[in-house]
């Protein structure tokens, strides 16, 4: 029996949007700082299609200009929409460009969609007897589900694709047939294309009116069985109800013919598409690639495919059609040729290099000896451990010269181990040997377990890189594609994928771990050449090597120290939290008049949307369901009591899940201290970042929040904690910048500038000014920095929009220069892509000159932010080695614990107290010379709060 052929239609732009979102946060942006998300996450979803469906057919489906017959019926339609962002308009020609290389058929036509482009061919390749699969997440294509047509919805966020048949969108919908999804669109309207709907019928509603009276035309001939309102308010819109019915209709008879020839999947142009990956360095999916159609990729067909009735009964035929395909070329099992490699990446099989491991005795005299002559070694720890401070050594790498190097096993037996340390600690503390490695402050803190420091001038990799090109990522095998075109060996390959049944470094063969590890530093050591000219380029040599490069040592040494952390107060505030988080469950039900997961965003959308009906025209998510994102309740929580207890439930939550909970579980067994770990490389603004735990973002603001910095405190009795502040850092380095004389005035004569900037925009004596004029000022003075809009300003005010509007322009006009200073620097990013701090930082800014006015928009904020916020990291970066080194000479016991945003924290043995008072104000107050002066508040106390 012949198996019956499948045909695949792909929406793009659904694809393409959900691939740029998901990577929104964290976008994927190459060396030439183009940001690749949208194209990445298409073809993502189209090779996962490809390698888990073995589709016969394929063609993909684009939009262009709208629906003309839409828009003739209602003016409206899709008109809410934003514009659609740069990196998306300028990915769709790329995407062409592939899926036209790989022999796929883009189909499109001015003024269709495409949902009636896949409607259409849907319907003709169902009466050729295809089964059809629309591949989007959009919930309106369930309307086309019939037999032999499937809605085919790609996997996300950890959840495996879902394949929609006759039975799931009748439970999904609740209605008999699938063309009854009209009615129900029609009816409930749908806020991402602006159709209206019926007023005042949601999903329920909507559903209960289906299984009523069977659709929109039942409905409407029945209105006199409805009562109340919304008798009134069907009646009154039945002409708009038919009209979202027609709106939300997908046309099944637009100008296209299905072509089961031009649509068969065929021998893609290899070299073509291999040449546009490489263009936009996708490394992993030039990789996929190769693998899938050369056949060596496995299939994963019915793998991740959700339990539902229909996907149990296509896995079956989905196997036999993959193994049906003869005749067609060999991702099918066919006889054409595998696909080669085009200027295929070199790998250590076809590299020639020379990588030894070192034997104890006479052969480690001499390697040590030859080590000692060099001026510039790169090495790089192996150890059992992610976390240094658990890790033990199981060798080491050198290589001071291209595709050699030594690899050093480390034996078992701890006072052996130890041996092996002592006679290479003179190569660790040689001052004058360069040490070169990938996240320097990783093996230093290994090998500070085993008393040794590391001496010399340094060269990490990660942090040349950062410096040269903030906005890319920055780990070892990503710089080596992209600067060696060279993929080093996987640690997967050598200890397996992470789990329980992943192996220890300790237990690879020797042999093994030689060139793997060796390979590392013969990778980092080319690395280091080739950034080596490029930080010069950059003009931020001085910066590594006086900043970025020092503060390694300063960072290992805080992380190594760690902080006290006080649990039996944690678990106290934990109950406390129990109660205030019961307390507000309590009333929101009571405000509700019934209990749901006040956790879920769609049942709370429904409470307050559906049921309370907080607001007219709710905000919507791309799936439609009511949007109760953070901006959007806090917009409703001054009306409404329920929004302001959902609020503060969730900052509650969060805050015993996240710190209160979760802190006592991060104390180190061995040093009973928490070990916090500090990120150069992440903040495109210079900023530190804090993982494992994120120190920067416990929440100050709330009573409770401040509580978790109770929990901090010192080492014993016979220590204080410190807190240093500095004050109003960013605002001084906008006047200095600036040259505002008005502001540098104030700041030098002492005044408060809060105060200083009511008097002036208020037209007030400085003495006169109320605490509102002072709170209102403040708030325009730090908002200004981040581009405040009077909408911005009447949202964190009191103030009107109108008066929030005045209140701005008096800003600037009392304050021209600082309106001057924030051009030049647009004006200077938009000629050269990029702006800087006082110490040469740059921040690039690839959107300045960007069509799209919100994405310009953004890109202008930060061309002004970047400079301010990044001087200030620059700031405390000078003041954290300055204050390191000074502790260290001195031999002091007062060690430096943290620093969170303009703050640093201090253990100070109390006897010092005195001295190192004096030190950390002076060092910190001179860490770099502005036109006005650097402030720093000292505070102490027993616990992290009380200093502050």
């Amino acid at each position: 029996m012949a198996v019956q052929k499948r045909l695949f239609l792909l929406d793009a732009y659904a694809l393409i949007f959900r691939g740029y979102y998901a990577l929104i946060k964290n976008p994927r942006v190459n060396s030439k700082g183009q940001d690749t998300s949208a194209i990445m996450g298409f073809v993502n979803s189209l090779f996962d299609v490809i390698k888990r469906e073995k589709p016969d057919h394929l063609a993909v489906a684009f939009d262009k200009g709208g629906s003309s017959e839409r828009v003739e019926m209602y003016e409206d339609y899709k008109a809410n929409r934003d514009e659609t962002p740069e990196a998306i308009r300028i990915a769709v020609p790329i995407i062409q460009e592939i899926l036209k290389a790989m022999h796929v058929p883009c189909i499109e036509i001015e003024g269709v969609e495409a949902d009636d482009l896949i409607g259409t061919l849907a319907k003709q390749a169902e009466k050729e007897d295809y089964q059809v699969f629309m591949v989007t997440p959009d919930k309106d294509y369930a309307q086309l589900v019939s037999e032999n047509i499937f809605m085919y919805k790609p996997a996300r966020m950890g959840n495996g694709i879902e394949i929609w048949g006759i039975p799931e969108v009748q439970k999904r919908f609740e209605v008999e047939r699938p063309e009854q999804v009209i009615d129900y669109l029609g009816m409930m309207g749908d806020a991402s294309d602006n159709i209206p709907g019926l007023p005042g019928v949601g999903d329920k509603t909507a559903k209960k009116f289906i299984k009523q009276y069977g659709g929109l035309e039942g409905l409407l001939e029945n209105t006199d069985q409805l009562k109340g309102k919304m008798k009134e308010k069907v009646i009154e819109n039945a002409e708009l109800g038919r009209l979202s019915r027609k709106l939300a209709t997908i046309m099944t008879d637009c100008d296209v013919k299905f072509d089961a020839e031009q649509y068969e999947l065929s021998q893609p142009d290899a070299d073509k598409v291999q040449e546009i990956f490489d263009e936009l360095e996708f490394r992993r999916l030039k990789d996929q690639f190769i693998k899938i159609f050369s056949g060596e990729a496995d299939s994963d067909t019915g793998a991740a495919v959700s339990g539902t009735e229909t996907a149990k009964k296509l896995v079956s035929s989905a196997e036999k059609a993959a193994n049906a395909g003869a005749g067609q070329y060999n991702l099918f099992g066919g006889d054409e040729p595998a696909i080669e490699e085009r200027n295929t990446r070199k790998t250590i099989k076809d590299t020639e290099h020379f990588y030894q491991s070192v034997a104890p005795g006479m052969a480690m005299n001499l390697f040590i000896k030859n080590l000692m002559k060099q001026t510039s070694v790169c090495f790089d720890t192996e150890t059992t451990d992610l976390d240094p401070l658990q890790a033990e050594l199981v060798g080491i790498a050198f290589s001071w010269e291209k595709t050699k190097g030594f690899y050093v096993p480390f034996p078992s037996e701890k006072e052996e181990v130890q041996k092996l340390i002592e006679a290479l600690r003179p190569f660790f503390e040689a001052e004058e040997i360069e040490k070169i490695g990938q996240n320097l402050k990783y093996d230093i803190k290994v090998l500070a377990k085993y008393d040794v420091e590391v001496k010399g001038k340094l060269f990490d990799t990660m942090i040349a890189h950062y410096l040269i090109n903030p906005d890319m990522r920055h780990n070892m095998d990503v710089l080596a594609e992209t600067y060696l075109n060279y993929t080093p060996v996987s640690i997967e390959e050598l200890i397996g994928k992470k789990g329980k049944n992943q192996k220890s470094m300790a237990d690879v063969p020797v042999d093994q771990q030689t060139e793997y590890a060796v390979e590392d530093a013969d990778v980092t050591l080319q690395l280091k050449e080739h950034f080596q000219k490029e930080l010069g380029e950059a003009n931020t040599q001085k910066l590594f090597d006086e900043i970025e490069i020092p503060l390694v040592q300063v960072l290992a040494d805080m992380e190594l120290e760690g902080i006290n952390l006080d649990q039996e107060f944690l678990g106290s505030l934990s109950e406390a939290l129990n109660n205030d988080i019961a307390s507000l469950e309590k009333s929101i039900y009571e405000e509700a008049g019934e209990e749901f997961n006040i956790g879920s965003p769609k049942q709370l959308g429904e409470i307050l949307f559906d049921k309370l009906k907080l607001v007219d025209k709710p905000k919507k998510t791309r799936t439609g369901q009511y949007s109760t994102a953070e901006d959007v309740l806090s917009y409703l929580a001054p009306d409404h009591e329920i929004v302001q207890h959902v609020l503060d439930y969730r900052g509650l939550s969060k805050l015993k899940s996240t710190y209160v909970d979760a802190l006592p579980a991060q104390v180190n067994a061995k040093t009973g201290r928490v070990h916090t770990d500090y990120m150069q490389t992440v903040a495109a603004t210079g900023r530190l970042s804090s993982n494992n735990p994120n120190l920067q973002n416990i929440p100050i603001r709330t009573e409770r929040g401040r509580q978790v910095r109770k929990a901090f405190v010192p080492r014993n009795e016979d220590y204080v904690l410190l807190a240093a502040d500095y004050s109003q850092i960013e605002l001084r380095i906008i006047a200095a910048l600036s040259q505002e004389e008005t502001m540098m005035k104030a700041f030098q004569e002492g005044e408060d500038i809060h105060a200083s900037t009511a008097a002036k925009v208020f037209n007030v004596p400085i003495d006169e000014v109320t605490r509102e004029q002072r709170s209102n000022a403040k708030t325009v003075n730090f908002g200004i920095i981040y581009g405040v809009s009077a909408f911005g300003l009447s949202n964190q005010t009191d103030l009107t929009r109108s008066e929030s509007k005045e209140l701005i322009d008096t800003y600037y006009k009392t304050y021209p220069k600082l309106r001057n200073y924030m051009s030049e620097q647009v004006d200077f990013a938009r000629e050269n892509g990029y702006v800087s701090t006082v110490l040469g930082r740059r921040r690039y800014l690839k959107d300045i000159n960007s069509s799209n006015a919100v994405v310009r928009g953004a890109a202008e904020r930060n061309a002004v932010n970047a400079p301010i916020q990044g001087s200030a990291a620059d700031i405390i970066k000078i003041a954290m080695i300055k204050i390191h080194h000074k502790l260290k000479d001195k031999g002091l016991r007062t060690k430096m614990l943290l620093q969170v945003h303009d703050e640093l924290v201090f253990d100070v043995y109390k006897s010092e107290l005195e001295e190192v008072q004096e030190l950390i104000k002076s060092e910190m107050e001179h860490a770099f010379k502005l036109d006005v002066p650097l402030d720093v508040e000292v505070g102490l106390g027993d616990n992290w709060l009380d200093a502050h």
